[in-house]
């Protein structure tokens, strides 16, 4: 057990750099990776419960406690980067898929990876768990009607069928994490340091699938991809700050609501487009998938070299200003 807690404590720190090197391998030798293509969604079902493991009703207390804070996050979460990706997808002038795949990206809810990076900044940690966790559970409503309003005008959107996808993709998987968490906490809490290296592992693999399968559009059109995503993810992480700066709210729920805000859920991305939109539609959120995990450590290295001065002061101040 110990050796598969150093290699899930390494996996998680150089995330980043394995998925880089699989996307460049299954590039440029795509025959080792295309045999998982069919099998994406089982794999972010397995990410899925490896999420429900780790969650407890606590994780979503601030929904009753602070609410402010979450509900500016999860409004941020799916206004800014769906509006933010079509207008990219505009201004780019994208084909009809890759634009319909970024919306989709834009879409999504809030990937976990996001709560270390607010860990490493300093960031408010509950909050980006709550964020990340209150988003899932309402991806199933708003990422089939977003999709379908945003990304209708290029390809068809079947709402009902997208919104079983996920319900089965991921509420399932993590109410089945959380049931198994309630019923063996112990084991649970032994083993949970190894469930980071089984959910890296099925997104590398996921990412590795879809590069593999799309090496020649990725080939032409690589570049303009890499731009758009690029694109939208720095205006979520912008937006996303501005958007607890604007409302008040502390410098730690700042950075909270701009890492959940900037880092989507691209595995999901990829499944969705996979069965909904085509298999080009799920590029940008392959491309994302890599990307925000560049991103994020980035920022997160950045704001942890700045720490927030008198934050406790400022969070009373700030509290008695919204009582």
């Amino acid at each position: 057990m110990k050796v598969l807690e150093s290699i899930s404590s390494f996996t998680g720190k150089y995330f980043a750099f394995l998925v880089l090197g699989v996307a460049v391998i299954s590039f440029f030798f795509p025959t080792a990776f295309l045999a998982f293509g069919g099998y994406i969604t089982i794999m972010l079902g397995i990410v899925m419960f490896g999420m429900g493991l780790t969650l407890s009703a606590k994780d979503f207390k601030l929904v009753l406690t602070k609410p402010l804070p979450v509900l500016i996050g999860i409004v941020a979460q799916f206004t800014v980067m769906p509006l933010t990706a079509l207008g990219i997808a505009y201004l780019l002038q994208l084909p009809p898929e890759l634009a319909a795949g970024l919306v989709l990206l834009g879409s999504v809810p809030g990937g976990t990876a996001s709560n270390v990076m607010v860990y490493l900044a300093k960031g408010n940690v509950p909050l980006s768990i709550t964020m990340t966790s209150v988003s899932t559970l309402l991806a199933p409503f708003f990422t089939p009607v977003i999709l379908y309003f945003l990304a209708g005008q290029w390809m068809p959107v079947n709402m009902s069928s997208m919104f079983m996808s996920i319900v089965q993709v991921i509420l399932v998987p993590v109410a089945l994490g959380i049931i198994v968490r309630k019923l063996a906490p112990n084991l649970i809490d032994r083993s949970v340091s190894v469930v980071p290296l089984i959910s890296v592992a099925a997104i590398i693999l996921i990412v590795g699938a879809v590069v593999a399968g799309n090496q020649e559009k990725i080939a032409t059109a690589g570049l303009i991809i890499f731009l758009a995503v690029f694109l939208h993810n720095t205006a979520g992480l912008v937006l996303g700050y501005y958007a607890g700066k604007v409302c008040g709210l502390s410098l730690s729920d700042q950075r909270a609501i701009s890492i959940e805000v900037g880092m989507q859920n691209s595995g999901l991305g990829v499944a969705l487009a996979t069965a909904h939109l085509g298999p080009l539609a799920a590029i940008p959120s392959a491309f994302g998938a890599v990307w925000h995990n560049i991103s994020g450590p980035i920022i997160a290295s950045y704001w942890a070299r700045r720490p927030i001065p008198n934050e406790s002061k400022q969070q009373v101040s700030i509290e008695k200003k919204h009582a």
